[in-house]
C-alpha cells in the first residue's frame, strides 16, 4: 500500500486518521514479534535443540534478522511534523520482507500439494510487478501532467486500473501504445521496456521450474511408457502384450502415483522407512498364523523387505507345481485359487489382508512346490516377500527360525491327505537269483553212461561237478548273511558276480577215453 499511497490520491485529510490506525495497528504487531515471539524461537546447536530462554534471546539478536527487525521500525514519523503525513517514511517497514519468505516456508511444508501455491506465488510476484509499475505511470503522468499528451493518462475513469492497464501492455511488450513524446516520456519507456523484458523472463523461467519440477513424476512416467513401447516394436511383440504392458504402466501410474514405490523409500533412513512400513502393513503381517510368536524386530526387518507389485486381471500370481520363493500378501484386490480338470473350478476367493504362499518360503518337507494355481481376478496390487530376503533375516533371529520350522511343519501335516492303503503287498525281491538248473540233455547222456557201464571216470567227474557246485552254494550264502566282525562285507559288484557264476555251467577240462566219450563231450559243447 505504501506506493499506491505515494502515488495515486486516495489517502485524503478526510480519511488520514484511518490510514494512521492501519499503520500503528501495524507497528504493534511488529514490536510484538521482536519482544516476544522471535526471542522464544528454539534452535540447533551442534545438533542438540536448545530451549534455555536466555540462549534464545542471545542467538536472535546475533541473527542479521534482528537488525533488519530493528532498521524496519525506525521512527520516521516523527518527521511527520516537518514533512507532513508522508506514506514515504514508511519505507523502511518492507524490511520485514524476511516474514513473507517464512511464511511461504511453513506454508509449503503442510501442504499436500506444494506445487499449486508455487505457481500461485510466482504469478503474484509477477501481478506485484505489474502493480509497482502502474504506480510509477501514474506518477510519471501527474509529473508531466495527466492529459498533456496521448502517452500520459488522461484522468478519465478508473485510475488504478487504466494505468494497470497501461503496465502490462508496457511490461509484456504487447504495444499498441501511444508513442512517447517528449525525454522524461522515452527515458520512463525505455526503462519500461527493459525492466519488462527482464522481470517477465525471470517469471517465465520460474514458472518453468516450478511446472517441471511438478510435473517431473509424470515426464519419467511417459518417457518410460514411450521407451517401453519403441522396444516392443522393434521386436514386434504381438499386439495383446503390448495392450497388457501399457495397461499395467496406466493403473500402476493411476492407483500410486509413481512406478516403483520402493525407489522412492530407499532415498529414507531406515527408521522412517520403518515407520512408513509399520503404518501401511504392520496390521496385515502381525495377523499371519506363520508368524505369530516371532520376534517383534524380525517382523520389523521383514516389512522393509516387502516389494509391492500389480498383477492384471487374469495374471498369474502363481502356478501349481512350480518351485515357490515368494509370500504375497494382498494389499488390495482379489485373488482366486482355480483348479479342476479344466483349470477355470474357483476354489476360494481371497480378499486384501489375506496371506498365502509363506509356507513355500521355508521348503520343509519338500514343501516347497505350489499346490494350485492363484489368478489375480481384476486389478491386484500385492506385497511380496523373496525367501531370500527371508533368509537373510532369519541368520540374526535363530530361536524364531526354529519356531518357523516348526511352524513350517505342522501346516504342512495338516494340509496332506492321508495316503491310501495297498491292496496287496509285493514279493520281496531276492538279493542273490536262485541258481538255473542243469540242462535236461546234459542229465540224460550222464544218465545214459551210468546205464552202458562207463562208470569211472564220469562218476568222478559227477562227484567232482557236484562238490563244486555245493562250495559255490555256501560261498554265495556266506557273502549274503551279514556281516560279521571277522569278515569284510562284500560289495554289490561281488554279489552280482557271483550269483553270474553260479548261474553258468563250469567247464573243467578232461581227456576223452573212447569214442563214445568224444561224441557226448561233442554234445555238450553243442549245448553250450
Amino acid at each position: 500500500m505504501i506506493p499506491v499511497r505515494s502515488t495515486f490520491p486516495y489517502q485524503t485529510p478526510e480519511n488520514i486518521h484511518v490510514w494512521l490506525l492501519i499503520d500503528y495497528l501495524c507497528d504493534s504487531v511488529y514490536i510484538l514479534d521482536v519482544l516476544a515471539f522471535q526471542p522464544r524461537l528454539q534452535f540447533v546447536q551442534y545438533g542438540d535443540i536448545v530451549s534455555d530462554k536466555k540462549l534464545m534471546r542471545a542467538n536472535y539478536i546475533k541473527t542479521a534478522r534482528f537488525k533488519l527487525d530493528v532498521l524496519s521500525l525506525l521512527p520516521l514519523e516523527l518527521l511527520y511534523f516537518k514533512t507532513g503525513i508522508n506514506p514515504l517514511l514508511r519505507l523502511p517497514r518492507i524490511l520485514k520482507f524476511m516474514a513473507f519468505f517464512e511464511f511461504n516456508k511453513r506454508l509449503e511444508a503442510i501442504l499436500t500439494n506444494p506445487y499449486i501455491y508455487r505457481v500461485i506465488r510466482t504469478t503474484t510476484y509477477l501481478l506485484f510487478a505489474v502493480h509497482c509499475n502502474a504506480c510509477l505511470y501514474y506518477w510519471g503522468s501527474s509529473y508531466e501532467g495527466l492529459g498533456i499528451s496521448e502517452w500520459t493518462y488522461d484522468g478519465a475513469g478508473n485510475s488504478y486500473i487504466r494505468c494497470y492497464y497501461f503496465a502490462v501492455r508496457a511490461l509484456l511488450t504487447i504495444g499498441g501504445l501511444a508513442g512517447p513524446t517528449t525525454l522524461f516520456e522515452l527515458v520512463f519507456q525505455l526503462i519500461n521496456y527493459f525492466s519488462g523484458v527482464f522481470v517477465f523472463s525471470i517469471m517465465i523461467g520460474q514458472m518453468r521450474d516450478v511446472v517441471g519440477a511438478a510435473t517431473a513424476a509424470q515426464t519419467n512416467y511417459r518417457a518410460c511408457v514411450d521407451n517401453t513401447v519403441k522396444y516392443m516394436a522393434s521386436y514386434r511383440i504381438p499386439k495383446d502384450v503390448q495392450k497388457r504392458v501399457k495397461t499395467w504402466y496406466s493403473y500402476t501410474w493411476q492407483s500410486q502415483g509413481m512406478l516403483d514405490e520402493q525407489e522412492l523409500l530407499d532415498q529414507l533412513p531406515d527408521k522412517m522407512k520403518l515407520d512408513i512400513a509399520v503404518d501401511v502393513s504392520y496390521s496385515i503381517i502381525s495377523k499371519v498364523p506363520l508368524f505369530q510368536g516371532c520376534d517383534r524386530q524380525m517382523i520389523f526387518d521383514m516389512l522393509k523387505r516387502l516389494k509391492s507389485v500389480v498383477y492384471l486381471p487374469g495374471d498369474y500370481v502363481c502356478k501349481k507345481d512350480e518351485v515357490g520363493r515368494e509370500m504375497y500378501i494382498i494389499k488390495a484386490g482379489e485373488v482366486q485359487v482355480v483348479g479342476g480338470p479344466d483349470g477355470k473350478t474357483v476354489f476360494v476367493t481371497l480378499k486384501a489382508g489375506a496371506v498365502f504362499g509363506e509356507v513355500s518360503l521355508l521348503a520343509v518337507g519338500g514343501g516347497n512346490r505350489r499346490t494350485a494355481n492363484v489368478v489375480a481376478r481384476g486389478f491386484a496390487n500385492l506385497f511380496i516377500l523373496t525367501k531370500k530376503d527371508l533368509n537373510e533375516i532369519m541368520v540374526h533371529y535363530p530361536e524364531s527360525q526354529k519356531l518357523l520350522r516348526k511352524k513350517a511343519k505342522k501346516m504342512l501335516m495338516k494340509d496332506k491327505k492321508p495316503a491310501e492303503k495297498k491292496g496287496e503287498e509285493k514279493e520281496p525281491v531276492p538279493i542273490i537269483p536262485p541258481r538255473a538248473e542243469t540242462p535236461k540233455l546234459l542229465k540224460a547222456a550222464l544218465e545214459m553212461t551210468e546205464k552202458s557201464g562207463i562208470r569211472g571216470t564220469w562218476t568222478k567227474l559227477k562227484d567232482r561237478a557236484n562238490r563244486s557246485s555245493v562250495s559255490l552254494q555256501r560261498s554265495i550264502s556266506s557273502s549274503a548273511a551279514p556281516n560279521s566282525p571277522v569278515h569284510e562285507p562284500h560289495s554289490d559288484q561281488d554279489a552280482d558276480s557271483l550269483s553270474q557264476i553260479s548261474d553258468s555251467s563250469m567247464q573243467i577240462p578232461t581227456t576223452p577215453t573212447g569214442t563214445a566219450d568224444a561224441s557226448i563231450f561233442a554234445e555238450e559243447d553243442q549245448i553250450k
